[in-house]
């Protein structure tokens, strides 16, 4: 146990028999239950797994991929069943190192939130090994993730490395959460509907002999449709379902406003080009529906921040207030 909680590890793996010992046998041994979940490897992944497999390690296998967000979901469902009170995720990669895992974990058994997850990006340090298109896509993804999922104070949501507790699993449908590639951009949306509060943990990147499976180019495209649901769904969810807020005005404002600019602006040039008509007035009106929509959209935004649930930067500042003594608890 880690200060009278019961620790549980899901680690996924696809095609991973070069690392995945590794990855197991550096588990501390505070943590209670590892669920390892082979994710329809087609190597030696599985074999190698029964080779290394504890008292404390239960194995899960899909006979065919799903996808890492499902392997994830299949882990996170037996630790429900065993009575974990809080679940880590690492790589089967052992691209997460372990003994960063007490910093996932303090927040959640101080309670200061229901999900803790590593964040890479927020210096040069913690970034120093991470490859320069890695940085770049992780750092847009960032900011459609922000609005995509109401925590505008996260960062790095492509980071995996996380933990949540039994009472976020408990309030979230996990059969809902996107099977693969983005589950943890789609899981942030889900645990803000769900009322969860989210904090980051600076964690510094690490890479050595692991290859990424993520192919950025198509990926950023992929998660950029991904997100958009996902933030119309969020939307409709949080502010029409279960409650209303006229923010929903004015994103519905603002995107209309926007559009009806943007056909403006190319109506104007065309009447400019072909029918010789001045661009002047056209375009000036074109510009002004542009930034009205772009103005709806900033109070939209302002009200969706001030609507989000725990505040991330104050609770890791009590944090590190506990670590350094300034602040006590019973």
């Amino acid at each position: 146990m880690y200060s009278k909680h019961k620790i549980g590890v899901v680690i996924p793996a696809l095609n991973e028999e070069l690392l995945i010992k590794r990855a197991v046998d550096a588990i501390p041994d505070y943590v209670d239950k590892i669920y390892i979940i082979d994710d329809g490897s087609t190597d030696k992944t599985l074999d190698v797994i029964k080779e290394v497999v504890t008292d404390r390690a239960t194995i899960l296998v899909h006979t065919t991929n799903r996808g890492v967000g499902a392997a994830i979901v299949t882990g996170y469902k037996q630790a429900l069943k065993d009575g974990i009170e809080i679940v880590a995720v690492l790589a089967g990669d052992n691209q997460m190192d372990p003994k960063h895992l007490p910093r996932l974990l303090d927040p959640i058994v101080w309670n200061f939130a229901d999900y803790t997850k590593g964040n890479r990006l927020v210096g040069e340090e913690m970034r120093r090994n991470m490859p320069i298109w890695r940085y770049f896509g992780n750092s847009l993804l960032t900011y459609i993730t922000k609005a995509a999922s109401g925590f505008y104070k996260t960062c790095d949501p492509q980071n995996g490395y996380s933990a949540i507790s039994d009472r976020a699993l408990k309030a979230l449908n996990l059969d809902d959460i996107y099977p693969r590639y983005g589950y943890c951009n789609d899981l942030l949306a889900k645990l803000n509907v769900a009322g969860c509060r989210v904090t980051d943990v600076m964690i510094p990147a690490k890479y050595a002999d692991e290859k990424s499976k993520i192919k950025y180019g198509r990926y950023i495209v992929k998660m950029s449709y991904l997100l958009t649901k996902t933030f119309i769904w969020r939307l409709y969810t949080k502010y029409v379902v279960f409650d209303f807020h006229p923010l929903i005005f004015f994103y519905i404002g603002g995107a209309i406003l926007m559009s009806l600019g943007s056909m403006g602006m190319l109506y104007s040039f065309y009447a400019k080009l072909f029918l010789h008509t001045p661009l002047f007035v056209n375009g000036v009106l074109s510009i002004i529906l542009i930034m009205s929509g772009i103005q709806s959209f900033a109070f939209a935004i302002m009200f969706d921040m001030r609507e989000q649930h725990g505040d991330s930067a104050s609770a890791y500042s009590t944090l590190n207030g506990i670590r350094s003594g300034r602040i006590k608890i019973k």
